[in-house]
């Protein structure tokens, strides 16, 4: 058996430089949520290359696409992204703040990686499943928007992952680990408020405030957080606040909400509590007022037998060769940080902190329902619902790089990640190719699934379009 593994990391080694390539090219063409055209073209021109049938488009998203290959047998799924973020654009490698000019975006959350390594796994397998003529299907998902826009919820819902017996995916991070099945379901919704302009001075009591009536809405939430689950979390930003003219009375003002709680219907319920202040302070204000949910995202269903699995392929592995010369990058980026930005990363992950660990130089251990302290949410959690999925931790990055941080896109195209992106994807392939050769295996994923959703039927946090 493990000959045949040892085999299938061959095969990622020999298409490690390819990944690598596509990781770094993806990395210098940042783009936004539902923009990624030329990241995608990328990974659909590499699928192309390693032999995969390609779908451009799928669940009417012009920069999703699929990826696949084989005819018979179970169907692993490898999910990738490469969407990047709005003020992370920094020089690569340097140790100092340094924007590059440009639009602003950048990896500051490393899925220049994470779609590359994803891809590279799914290739692995596909020609470790051609060598061995095993049955198997492989197919790689190229997901947008995940940052914030909910592309995989979409895809969820257009039902792309029909037929998928597993799905496998991964984070970029500071450790090597089976990924904690922890995350918060969310929810974005617009609150519109429409009033009656007016001359504030010479009129005032003919007009009716929106922005009164978004600031009422704000200050009933803040009274409601008292009475939240202490995992909820509620964040609001003013999209239209009905111009820069004090003289005039704001007949239109915007407010955007991120609704987050543990899970689904906790999520739902809480919503609705927000939608009712913002109805009463529409109501106070005599406004009128109307939400449109942008994204929605479920929390991360956990798959208990897919995650000893993949713990099983990280322990035969260890930890990621990085070099002399990584520890050394690693030493230089740590020393950008503070000590509680070090701190949160252990602690996010409920492990001891230890502040002299530059990089990940150990096999995090399995611990099932691993709890974190701190969570955000991921539209990988709409896919764990219909497709039972576990994801990786990979050691991209100096242990205590926060996500979301110019450190983050100065180290995603260094060597130190492309060793992370490499090891981790042996993880995933070995993984994809245990539930394809182990049929026991693959029906205990499937029983746990199952049981799970049996509780708790899966509700899209967003509406169909039609509604």
């Amino acid at each position: 058996m493990h000959a045949n593994t040892d085999r299938l990391w061959d095969l990622v080694d020999t298409h490690a430089p390819a990944a690598a390539a596509l990781a770094d090219a993806v990395w210098a063409v940042p783009e936004l949520n539902f923009a990624e055209t030329r990241s995608c073209a990328l990974h659909a021109r590499a699928l192309h290359a390693a032999g995969f049938r390609v779908t451009p488009g799928i669940a009417g998203l012009p920069t999703a696409l699929l990826g696949e290959a084989g005819n018979d047998g179970p169907v692993i799924a490898f999910l990738g992204e490469y969407d990047a973020l709005p003020g992370l654009s920094q020089q690569a490698d340097a140790t100092t703040h340094r924007p590059l000019p440009g639009d602003g975006n950048g990896h500051g959350c490393g899925h220049n990686l994470l779609g590359a390594a994803s891809l590279l796994a799914a290739t692995a397998l596909k020609d470790w499943l051609a060598e061995t003529g095993l049955p198997g299907q492989v197919r790689y998902y190229g997901c947008p928007a995940e940052e914030g826009g909910a592309g995989k919820g979409i895809m969820v819902r257009a039902g792309s992952f029909a037929g998928v017996d597993a799905a496998i995916t991964w984070h970029p991070g500071s450790f090597a680990m089976v990924f904690p099945p922890a995350s918060l379901a969310s929810q974005r919704v617009d609150f519109t408020f429409t009033g009656r302009s007016a001359h504030a001075a010479a009129a005032p009591h003919l007009g009716r405030s929106a922005l009164d009536a978004a600031e009422l809405m704000n200050i009933g939430v803040n009274y409601l957080r008292e009475h939240m689950p202490p995992t909820a979390r509620v964040h609001y930003a003013y999209l239209d606040t009905g111009g820069n003219a004090p003289n005039v009375v704001p007949a239109r003002a915007v407010v955007a909400y991120s609704i987050r709680a543990a899970d689904l219907p906790e999520m739902l319920a809480l919503a609705a509590r927000v939608r009712t202040i913002a109805e009463g302070a529409a109501m106070m204000t005599d406004t009128t007022v109307t939400c449109t949910v942008v994204s929605g995202m479920a929390n991360l269903l956990g798959n208990q037998p897919l995650e000893e699995a993949m713990q099983i392929q990280f322990e035969r592995l260890g930890p990621p060769p990085f070099t002399t010369a990584d520890r050394a990058y690693a030493e230089a980026m740590r020393a950008t940080l503070d000590a509680q930005q070090i701190a949160t990363v252990f602690r996010a992950l409920n492990l001891p902190v230890k502040p002299d660990m530059a990089l990940c130089d150990t096999v995090i251990p399995y611990v099932p329902d691993r709890g974190r302290s701190m969570m955000g949410s991921t539209d990988v959690g709409d896919v764990s619902w219909v497709v039972p999925t576990v994801q990786a931790l990979g050691a991209t990055s100096a242990v205590g790089t926060p996500l979301h941080s110019w450190q983050m896109t100065a180290q995603g195209c260094s060597t130190l990640a492309h060793t992370g992106m490499v090891h981790v994807a042996k993880a995933m392939a070995a993984t994809g190719a245990e539930l394809i050769r182990n049929m026991a295996l693959l029906d205990r994923v499937r029983a746990a699934h199952a049981g799970q959703v049996a509780q708790q039927p899966y509700i899209s946090p967003m509406p169909s379009p039609a509604a």
